[in-house]
């Protein structure tokens, strides 16, 4: 065994590699980003040549796993929690087609929506699907699962959904692993047809069958070395927790001094159920209800475990989210975790320590877009030409440009999901809103972009879109974009007319040509395109330094 200081995503992408990964599938979002980079730049997956391109989004990632593991191989997929929701048609069909080779799903949640739209939780994804769900609450743990989740996938031939949180995912902890990776998988012809040809016939014996095998999932969480269950006497509080609020919840208890170890004086203690293992070990939850008089349930992301055990036990003494003990939305900390302990019973002064939460005198200091990116020529150039017109509209997208609704631009009205921008200007333009105008950048465009802009073109609507090109996927770190090079050609296939068709340099000197094209398209009747184009601030510094530190080629 060798020791490791790793991110969490890091100790989830070597668990992969170390268990005879042979292809990583994602596409690129906070707070799983990590996972697919570490794995692309690690010498094992370049020695086994392990699958690692970024795909062009989610659903795309999902099913090319899919093929992977039809295959016979092991195939992870990565993204964040909204990401699921892009792939949410093969992930769930998944579940009836099962799986040949091991699959496991990773999906990083963000309470709090650092990065995000929304706090969705993704082990409802999991339930919903009828597929084993895990969720590790350390750094070793993470890197322990990979190889148990690739293993029960097979064991199971079922998909695994393994969900972590952004702490998890991005704090470091030293973690063991092992010295040698597990061989890949051999390629095999073992897929069956009938699992995975999803006609209603065969899709109806696939469902029986899949139904019929949560009585086994949930034995086997109930019998998982990541689910423990340890009982203090008849103790007076019990506590259920999952993920990194485990992690809290040792953390109080430490530091006041109180045992989760068995004791045979009654009410001695805290007894304490973690749960990494789903679906939902009841038998083990009975247990735990048996021994307290009431329960906290601490869990990261939406009351998941805690509205489960309301509706199986309907019991009164269970405390959590839903009965305020905790806050309803938002990441756990340990002083929230500590003053719900603290109002179930079990004495800790971390609970009455002053100032919980950010301190009055940290001034916020909201993110804006780069100087000199050439996303602010582009909102200069449209505010300066949209002031012009009586009530104009502009859709925004997911990236980085979705910081043109901040001061000092304020330049779009809506930023929805990833894609939404063409089509909701498409649908504005159908109510009779003139302009309508959508901004979307490169990457977002060829992730859910495409499709909407084919409606409109179909429609003839009239509105115009602005492709903000800078060549790379730059709100998550730089990584490659998708149709980079490829947008003039995609939007003529598409059918936009050639000379509705405009790529421009978006720099101070170019102002005037960059306005009068925004004037003419906008007012043309019909669907035009605009590409300004100019690559990233950050990863032309960062090209840059490449190149001032690479070997000269001495002159022949």
């Amino acid at each position: 065994m060798e020791k490791k200081l790793l991110l969490g995503d890091e100790a989830i992408a070597l668990g992969a590699l170390h268990a005879g990964l042979s292809g990583v599938y994602a596409y690129p979002g906070t707070p799983s980003t990590e996972i697919t980079e570490f794995i692309q730049l690690h010498p094992l997956a370049k020695e086994r040549n392990v699958h690692r391109r970024w795909c062009t989004n989610e659903k795309t990632a999902m099913e090319a796993a899919l093929g992977m593991s039809f295959m016979g191989k092991r195939a992870l997929v990565c993204m964040k929690h909204v990401g699921l929701n892009v792939c949410a048609d093969p992930f769930v069909n998944s579940g009836m087609t099962g799986v040949n080779g091991g699959v496991v799903v990773l999906v990083a949640d963000d309470p709090s929506m650092h990065s995000s739209q929304d706090e969705q939780d993704s082990r409802f994804y999991g339930k919903f699907a009828m597929i084993p769900t895990f969720e590790p609450s350390s750094q070793q743990e993470a890197y322990d699962m990979m190889e148990a989740a690739f293993d029960y996938s097979e064991q199971q031939c079922l998909p695994v959904l393994m969900r972590v949180t952004t702490r998890m995912a991005h704090s470091r902890a030293v973690v063991e692993v092992k010295g040698e990776a597990r061989p890949e998988n051999e390629m095999n012809y073992n897929a069956a047809a009938a699992n995975w040809v999803l006609l209603p016939a065969n899709a109806r014996k696939r469902n029986d069958k899949v139904t019929a095998q949560q009585a086994q999932l949930e034995e086997d969480a109930m019998a998982s070395p990541f689910n423990s269950l340890t009982l203090s006497g008849k103790a007076p509080l019990g506590i259920i927790a999952s993920g990194i609020a485990y992690n809290y919840v040792k953390e109080t208890l430490s530091n006041v001094g109180v045992t989760t170890s068995l004791s045979t004086r009654e009410g001695s203690g805290v007894s304490l159920l973690k749960i990494s293992q789903y679906p939902l070990p009841k038998k083990l939850v009975r247990q735990l209800l048996d021994n307290c008089e009431k329960v906290l349930v601490v869990e990261e992301g939406q009351p998941f475990i805690e509205e489960q055990v309301r509706g199986v036990f309907e019991s009164q003494n269970i405390l959590g989210r839903l009965t305020g003990e905790l806050p309803r939305t938002g990441e756990l900390t340990p002083d929230c975790v500590a003053a719900a302990l603290a109002n179930a019973g079990v004495s800790t002064p971390l609970a009455t320590r002053e100032g919980l939460g950010v301190s009055p005198l940290v001034a916020a200091r909201p993110p804006q877009l780069c100087q000199g990116c050439g996303h602010r020529d582009v909102y200069t150039a449209l505010n300066e030409v949209l002031k012009e017109y009586e009530n104009p509209r502009v859709f925004g997208d997911i990236g980085c440009y979705t910081l043109g609704f901040l001061p000092p631009y304020r330049a779009i009205h809506s930023c929805v999901d990833m894609g939404a921008s063409i089509t909701m200007a498409k649908g504005a333009a159908d109510a009779g809103q003139w302009p309508a105008v959508a901004i979307i950048g490169d990457s977002t465009f060829t992730h859910s972009g495409m499709t909407g802009l084919l409606d409109a073109v179909n429609e003839n609507a009239n509105i115009t879109v602005i492709i903000s090109d800078n060549l790379t996927t730059a709100m998550t770190g730089g990584q490659d974009s998708a149709g980079t090079n490829k947008f003039e050609a995609i939007c003529r296939g598409l059918g936009v007319e050639p000379e509705h068709l405009h790529v421009v340099v978006p720099l101070p000197k170019n102002m005037p040509e960059i306005t009068r094209i925004l004037r003419e398209e906008i007012n043309h009747k019909g669907v035009s395109v605009i590409i300004p184009q100019r690559e990233c601030i950050q990863t032309f510094k960062r090209h840059a330094k490449q190149k001032r530190t690479l070997p000269q080629t001495p002159p022949l």
